[in-house]
């Protein structure tokens, strides 16, 4: 495809997330009129450029990405018109792109989005859970301390949750959950846009023993709903999370945290904890 170059700058630019029928026209018009085509992994790109018909340069920028190749693609954009792409969906969304953003706008060099697909955004329009507020995360942490350390952070903000998984986590985050936020609306989405695309819902738990008797596959997005006065625990459930808070912690830390998650009186709740320990 032979088409008249863009201004020089910096041109973001979304990709389809699994169906390439979802690539604007816009989007196309762009990359064929770029110089350069910076992306996450060459041959995910070459690979959607070949099924547009473009031919372009392509300039590999990821987490890896050295000062020196930042270096170079902001001195290629002072000339010429660069694009940037990721291996699927909007850049910048849980990769490296802000920072060659960052410096291009400190340099007052033009900086252009072309909007597209995001699976954050299609897995909140299929999940049915409330998006009026919602707070995107990136990835959970891999390790179980972790991963539970951030949902317990994030339990009590009045907002649906979304983060991003991978298959083999995926249980393991739902488990977490489980015992984290039991009372929440769970969805798990995933192959978006593709031919097996799925949203299913329900609790955490639920969702745990679906997945771990059928192992999913593919990319996926996993949501919870806000928190609701619905949620309030009941005594049994309260002294089920003290114990299993108390496998890990001091009373007066497990108390807290027990404490903060469901808004109740920590001085009860060391109490009981302190019933339950003996």
């Amino acid at each position: 495809m032979d088409t008249q170059l863009l201004e020089a700058g910096l041109y973001i630019v979304a990709t389809p997330i699994g169906n390439l029928g979802d690539v604007s026209r816009r989007a196309i018009t762009v990359l064929s009129g770029c110089a350069v085509v910076a992306c996450e992994d060459t041959r995910v790109t070459g690979k959607l450029l070949h099924h547009l018909g473009i031919k372009r340069p392509l300039r590999r920028y990821d987490d890896h990405a050295s000062d020196a190749a930042r270096e170079a693609l902001l001195g290629e954009m002072t000339r010429v018109p660069v694009a940037l792409v990721s291996d699927a969906g909007t850049p910048l969304i849980s990769d490296p792109g802000y920072r060659l953003v960052r410096e291009a706008r400190a340099r007052g060099i033009a900086v252009t989005t072309v909007p597209g697909a995001s699976a954050l955004i299609a897995a909140l329009t299929l999940a049915g859970l409330p998006t009026d507020r919602f707070m995107f995360a990136g990835f959970l942490p891999s390790k179980d301390k972790a991963r539970g350390d951030v949902l317990t952070q994030m339990a009590a903000i009045p907002a649906t949750l979304v983060f991003y998984e991978t298959g083999p986590r995926l249980v393991a985050s739902l488990e977490a959950m489980a015992r984290i936020m039991p009372g929440r609306e769970i969805a798990v989405a995933r192959e978006l846009t593709k031919l097996h695309e799925e949203c299913r819902t329900g609790t955490a738990a639920e969702l745990a023993a679906h997945y771990t008797a059928h192992p999913p596959k593919g990319e996926i997005v996993l949501l919870a709903g806000p928190p609701g006065a619905a949620e309030k625990p009941g005594e049994a459930d309260v002294d089920a999370e003290l114990l299993a808070a108390l496998v890990d912690l001091p009373v007066s830390k497990a108390a807290a945290l027990v404490a903060k998650k469901h808004g109740l009186d920590r001085k009860a709740l060391y109490a009981r904890a302190m019933e339950l320990k003996g």
